[in-house]
């Protein structure tokens, strides 16, 4: 069995780019998927959140551009990387980059939420590898600021949530604009049916592979729910576990905008370091707060289902679903942003009356009774409307990105080598069990 990177027929610079930013072996979605891709194959490849995903498209997309020097044309592009978000844009920019140094590529974004002007301006000599949401990239190809004809690798990176936030209609537009013959590469954490139908529109012959059953949360998850008859409740519990373990850092899904940023409000008043991210946010106010959640200079970060994907914070111990998602699949996508890396972590959600509906269409997924560690059991209420929560993002005015626990103390984790890496990476902390309580 090949164990690492050398063997998988990677350029030899490639090869030393990722034993630089400290990779040591390939994951098993990279040993499957990059020795597929460097034969020319349509991929298909399904993998939990965390897995290294973005290195099993990108080496071996990167390996095949390497061979090509032509000359980059004005407004072309060689390669073209779609995401749902711009969270999840930036994280696979980062990565990409450390697998060019060295080496003549480029790679450059393009999302929503920043000067448009300043993009046409970078695309104006062309670029190598562009990495976008669609809604934004439409809007360039609209102006006629960018040509795909020259693109003949496409990769659609979570595109699953692609589907779910309606970015079909996108797809049937950027797709015929490609190059032919073109190598496509579908990666996703889920299976849902739509999937399939994705697959034949715009993969040829697919190789799939997959490293664990769709709907399957990372195995160092370790899930528990609470009932709570109502808002107050969830607060009082939410802020009696943070207070377990300030130290911790801890991720906390609302199912919508104003009460993502209600929450956090709430918790800062009650002393706790907090920042929140959702639709309503700038690009640079939703910046900067990932970037003092990842340095862990706030230990609590609040978001809307627009976090649930591409967040790659190895550190993150806790993740508390304070509401349950409207979208089951989601909730796989939301606890994948703890244990990563190798690590353990919690996964907590509070469950009220209204929400008994969503649990059991989570469990169902899932495939599994999630324990309840505390509180009585409440009457069920009527389930709430999809469509309130979460929205913001990486598109222009076509839509764009991101519809954005327990009482254990984590055990975190480094990734192989810098924090963009998806890689995983081994390390370990002292744990605490939730406590269960009547």
């Amino acid at each position: 069995m090949m164990t690492k990177f050398a063997d998988l027929g990677l350029d030899p610079k490639l090869v030393a780019a990722v034993t630089e930013a400290g990779y040591e072996t390939p994951t098993p979605i990279q040993i499957q998927a990059i020795p597929l891709v460097l034969e020319g194959r349509d991929v298909m490849g399904l993998a939990q959140t965390g897995t290294g995903k973005t290195a099993a498209f990108g080496l071996p997309l990167i390996h095949q551009l390497l061979s090509n020097h032509d000359k980059r044309q004005p407004k072309s592009v060689k390669a073209l990387v779609l995401a749902p978000t711009r969270e999840l844009v930036n994280q696979i920019a980062d990565n990409l980059r450390l697998y060019v140094q060295g080496t003549h590529l480029k790679v450059r974004t393009v999302v929503g939420g920043v000067s448009i002007n300043k993009q046409v301006s970078m695309l104006a000599n062309g670029i190598d590898i562009l990495v976008a949401t669609p809604g934004r990239l439409i809007d360039l190809m609209d102006r006629g600021s960018i040509r795909l004809d020259t693109a003949t690798f496409l990769v659609l990176d979570e595109a699953d949530q692609m589907l779910d936030m309606g970015f079909i209609h996108a797809l049937r537009k950027i797709a015929p604009a490609l190059g032919e013959p073109r190598q496509t590469m579908l990666f996703s954490a889920t299976m849902p049916k739509l999937m399939a139908e994705l697959s034949k529109a715009y993969l040829t012959n697919p190789a799939r592979v997959q490293v664990s059953p769709p709907g399957k949360a990372a195995d160092k998850v370790t899930q528990g729910l609470y009932y709570c008859p109502d808002r107050n409740a969830k607060i009082t519990r939410l802020i009696d576990l943070l207070g377990h373990d300030e130290e911790a850092l801890s991720l906390v899904f609302s199912r919508t905008k104003h009460g993502a940023e209600k929450l956090m409000k709430h918790l800062v008043t009650k002393g706790f370091a907090a920042v929140s991210i959702h639709g309503n946010k700038s690009q640079g106010q939703r910046d900067r707060a990932l970037a003092a959640f990842r340095a862990g200079e706030a230990r609590i970060l609040v978001a809307t289902d627009v976090a649930a994907r591409g967040i790659d914070i190895p550190g993150v111990s806790h993740v508390y679903n304070f509401d349950l998602p409207e979208v089951a699949d989601n909730y796989v996508h939301r606890i994948g942003r703890t244990a990563r890396a190798g690590a353990d972590g919690d996964a907590i959600s509070f469950v009220s009356g209204v929400e008994l509906g969503l649990l059991r269409d989570i469990e169902k997924v899932m495939k599994i009774e999630i324990p309840v560690l505390g509180g009585k059991r409440p009457a069920e209420e009527k389930r709430p409307q999809r469509g309130q929560g979460g929205g913001g993002g990486g598109g222009g005015r076509r839509g764009g990105g991101g519809g954005a626990g327990g009482g254990r103390k984590p055990r975190g984790a480094s990734g192989q080598g810098p924090k963009p890496s998806g890689n995983p990476g081994a390390g370990k902390r002292r744990r605490r069990r939730p406590k269960k309580s009547a």
